[in-house]
């Protein structure tokens, strides 16, 4: 029926463009499993549009989000590189960049709770020719700091469970993953 058809695309339609504001990106998909499957997603997405096979995640990434990341990307050919823990160490990935290098990985607020203005990071991560994705655990933290889509992130990932259902058996948890319009037909997901 076009009428339940309707309300499921306006459902989501609403959806993405909330996901959108949150986050301070031009647009946002509607059908990410959870936070560290999105990463993962958006790591590969990085390869897609650069071209490129290497992926640099900084320090202050849940181990659970690199390690989503990393069995999707060992089965696709994508090198990680994952530095070393550390509590304000988001600057540390500049360092790794090279001309193979896809996308660099960093997170506010990272998974020790640092909030750093990744401005910087992006700025000289787009002029390598890298994507920056930025990564967070917490949705509800956008409330009080500057989402990363307006410090110039190119893809945002992670977990919005926190803005919706309590889990009950292991579920339900939420994806969120937004970017850049220019990269638009690379995301992965629904858009309506």
């Amino acid at each position: 029926q076009p009428e339940i058809a309707q309300g499921t695309l306006q459902s989501l339609f609403e959806f993405q463009t909330q996901v959108a504001r949150l986050l301070g990106c031009e647009v946002a998909n509607a059908s990410m499993y959870d936070g560290s499957t999105a990463c993962a997603e958006a790591i590969v997405m990085a390869q897609r549009v650069t071209k490129r096979k290497k992926v640099i995640f900084s320090g202050g990434i849940h181990p659970h989000y690199a390690a989503a990341a990393h069995s999707l990307a060992d089965n696709i050919g994508i090198e990680m590189v994952v530095l070393p823990a550390s509590v304000d160490g988001e600057s540390e990935v500049l360092k790794h960049i090279d001309k193979d290098t896809a996308a660099i990985v960093v997170s506010c607020p990272n998974v020790f709770g640092t909030i750093t203005d990744l401005s910087d990071i992006a700025k000289t991560a787009q002029e390598n020719g890298s994507l920056v994705i930025g990564v967070f655990t917490e949705v509800m933290a956008f409330g009080a700091i500057e989402p990363l889509g307006a410090m110039g992130i190119d893809i945002v990932v992670g977990e919005g469970q926190s803005i919706g259902n309590a889990l009950n058996f292991g579920g339900p948890y939420v994806g969120l993953f937004a970017c850049k319009e220019k990269y638009m037909r690379q995301m992965p997901g629904r858009l309506a």
